[in-house]
């Protein structure tokens, strides 16, 4: 007689995550505290296909701030509502969930458009649309990671939409970043005699850049996994995959869906766009560009290292530009000091 309730209490424990998962994924904009605020998510032709935007700021009447996300392929919105809630107090920010990404996955996107040169298309119409939307001359646009790498080539060929340009975590010569950080990484498990790490990198061969995406990706998946081990990935104090997962999972602004669909979206881009990361040198083929750049770099950053990002500011030719050191950020400033990152920030916007 005891049976069936065993079943339905077993039942009902397996089915909690799934519903519990589906009631926080209302998939709308949460609303912001705000009389004269904006919370929207937009879908916009880019391009030709949909795409996405979380818009949300204090004030509606704010500059506008275009965000590129990192990855490529893993949108940020949820990181930062996260860990950086007060860069809405500044700006209208805009999370541009890019082509193949977050909400704008879709498994119909050709393969062959995720290429530098349409991102930077889709860029400028997304731009566009902003600047109509909001009524501005101009707007500012911020890159993080691969958005870092895709923000000078949107600047390089549309300076003239952008008020300056912000590269946090600046990606410049990867496969020269790669080369240091797995010196870097087989460093720390030697001196901190982490047996895991020191087995892992035993079988572990830095690639070459004209590998394969899929060479390259098995390759991070464990060589990544031990630069946040050390302090030198994502975050400067990494605290396991719950500093990844869990803000994607808790955001309400992706539905079921969206949520399923985040990690195919990162899959699909970085085996699409890897190689035209890996195989250019922005130090090489962009020497100057027409707009004011500043740069916001993590001093232990080792995904896309500081010494490489630093000696690119030196030699590029700008109408005006400025390095800013974060000593106690890893990757990610705009995460592990928010405060004086959003200071830096502000004061440019100031001035």
């Amino acid at each position: 007689m005891l049976l069936p309730i065993v079943i339905s209490m077993l039942l009902a424990i397996l089915l909690f995550p799934i519903l519990f998962l589906i009631a926080i994924s209302p998939g709308k904009p949460e609303k912001i505290n705000s009389e004269n605020g904006i919370s929207i998510i937009k879908k916009i032709d880019a391009g030709g296909i949909n795409q996405y935007l979380i818009i949300r700021g204090i004030e509606k009447t704010k500059p506008v701030l275009l965000f590129l996300h990192g990855g490529p392929g893993t949108p940020e919105f949820a990181y930062v509502k996260k860990h950086n809630p007060d860069l809405e107090k500044k700006f209208v920010v805009v999370h541009w969930e890019q082509r193949g990404a977050g909400k704008s996955y879709d498994k119909a996107i050709p393969a062959e458009s995720m290429t530098v040169k349409q991102f930077v298309s889709d860029a400028k119409e997304v731009s566009e649309y902003l600047i109509s939307k909001f009524q501005k001359e101009k707007i500012y646009l911020m890159g993080h990671s691969w958005g870092s790498f895709l923000g000078i080539h949107i600047i390089k060929s549309h300076p003239e939409l952008f008020h300056c340009y912000f590269g946090v975590g600046q990606v410049v010569d990867q496969i020269k970043s790669e080369t240091i950080s797995f010196e870097w990484v087989n460093k720390q498990a030697q001196q901190k005699n982490d047996k895991f790490g020191l087995k892992k990198l035993a079988r572990l061969a830095l690639p070459k850049k004209e590998d394969s995406s899929k060479i390259w990706l098995d390759y991070l998946l464990v060589q990544r996994t031990l630069v946040d081990k050390y302090g030198g990935g994502l975050v400067r104090n990494y605290r396991g995959k719950r500093d990844v997962v869990l803000p994607i999972l808790m955001s309400k602004e992706y539905n079921l869906l969206d949520k399923l669909n985040y990690a195919k979206g990162a899959f699909f881009s970085i085996h699409n766009l890897w190689n035209e990361i890996i195989n250019t040198n922005l130090s090489e083929t962009v020497l100057s560009v027409d707009l004011p750049v500043y740069f916001l770099h993590g001093l232990y950053d080792y995904q896309t290292t500081h010494k490489v990002a630093k000696n690119f500011y030196i030699h590029l030719e700008a109408p005006k530009k400025k390095f800013f050191t974060f000593e106690h950020s890893a990757h990610s400033p705009i995460f592990d000091e928010p405060e004086k990152f959003n200071g830096v920030v502000s004061d440019i916007v100031n001035r």
